[in-house]
């Protein structure tokens, strides 16, 4: 059986990981977690690149993210659908992998396959801790579901903001990695357009307003559908004035 992981990305398109939660998965590799990427889909409808050139270039993202596990659900990019055998293969794959926390897209999205990711995903993981759920391996329910809101202008404000400041520069070597989806881009996904400014560049922007909301130079903001519990306080980080 798979050491179970701690944290677990499950995205629609090979990519989405790195830019919507790549610091993120960074750090937490940085800190002895094990770390895994679901992609739903190939991304064999993209209008740049191929199948096989993106299952190569997501190989090598996956060694600049130090991910202990990357998979592929097989399923039909930009046609993604929130159906029971996408959640019984969606299921599978958690209770393989057995993640404490699972990361996804945000409710809404430009992309259709975000927003019908953020659904399946969420169904998948309640679905995976039922016993008698018809799905391969035996029963997990992850105990955390979070929302990464990168980019998303009609997201509500994050529930928290990581840190990513020292992973910055592997998150865009990662970023990188694609380059027949980012070379010469300046948008691409859920990263808007900033006028002629590279994508890196963009990111980077993005990054950085939301590394501010913390006082800190780079962030990467996220959702939870609970309120987050704080020990004391005393302890509350990031100054009010």
């Amino acid at each position: 059986m798979i050491e179970p992981l701690d944290v677990l990305a499950v995205m629609a398109h090979p990519d989405d990981a790195e830019l919507l939660c790549g610091g993120a998965l960074l750090k937490s590799a940085d800190a002895g977690e094990r770390t895994g990427i679901v992609d739903l889909t190939r991304g064999e409808m993209g209008s740049r690149g191929s199948a096989q050139i993106r299952a190569a270039e997501a190989a090598k993202a996956a060694g600049i993210l130090g991910l202990a596990e990357r998979r592929n659900a097989g399923l039909p990019d930009s046609a993604l659908e929130n159906t029971l055998d996408a959640k019984r293969r969606v299921a599978t794959l958690i209770r393989e992998l057995r993640p404490r926390v699972v990361v996804t897209h945000w409710r809404e999205g430009r992309h259709p396959d975000h927003r019908v990711a953020a659904e399946l995903v969420w169904d998948a993981c309640f679905l995976a801790g039922l016993r008698n759920f018809d799905a391969g391996g035996e029963p997990h329910r992850p105990t955390k579901f979070v929302h990464a809101t990168a980019y998303r202008e009609d997201a509500d404000p994050p529930t928290f903001v990581v840190d990513v400041t020292e992973q910055v520069d592997r998150k865009v070597a990662a970023i990188m990695a694609y380059a027949s989806q980012f070379e010469g881009a300046s948008a691409a996904g859920e990263v808007h357009r900033g006028g002629s400014r590279p994508l890196v560049d963009q990111a980077k922007a993005v990054m950085a307003r939301d590394g501010s909301r913390i006082r800190v130079a780079f962030g990467e903001p996220f959702r939870t559908r609970e309120t987050l519990a704080w020990d004391t306080l005393g302890t509350l980080p990031v100054s009010s004035f």
